[in-house]
């Protein structure tokens, strides 16, 4: 059977539509484009090519665009300890559009829980315990947030 690209498409259009109403800004899926991008970038930095590969394996197809978009599998895993090193991944990854995407640490926090609540509905409990084995220690929480929803 042939790869449907429409329908990768409207199923891509159908969450990042959800995923703005989710972060509170409908109406601009393009902002919502960038926070679901640097995140899971900001994301990938951090998993090692193994991790990356199981958590691609759970995505559905325009999820895993986003993922892989510019990336070189040869990189090493960034060893980050803390929430605002995770914050500044992001931020570095969105460029110019940091302060307008993420004005305060709030925004960021909540951009956090949005896309990977989002992520849940893909992603297996199992998976999201080992992404968050490798995550700063005072991001745990918001996983173990996710993964309360999921009992």
């Amino acid at each position: 059977m042939a790869p449907d690209f429409n329908k990768f498409a409207a199923d891509g259009n159908r969450f990042l539509k959800e995923l703005a109403r989710e972060l509170g800004y409908p109406e601009d899926t393009a902002k919502a484009g960038r926070v679901l991008r640097s995140t899971l970038h900001a994301l990938r930095r951090v998993l090692t090519l193994e991790e990356s590969i199981q958590l691609l394996a759970q995505l559905p197809m325009f999820l895993k665009a986003v993922y892989v978009e510019s990336w070189t599998s040869k990189k090493k895993p960034k060893k980050i300890k803390h929430l605002a090193d995770f914050y500044n991944e992001i931020r570095k990854i969105d460029k110019q559009t940091a302060q307008y995407d993420f004005h305060k640490e709030e925004d960021m926090d909540k951009a956090l829980k949005v896309v990977f609540m989002a992520l849940h509905k893909y992603v297996s409990r199992g998976e999201l315990e080992d992404i968050r084995a490798v995550l700063p220690k005072d991001l745990k929480p918001m996983i173990n947030n996710v993964l309360m929803t999921q009992d």
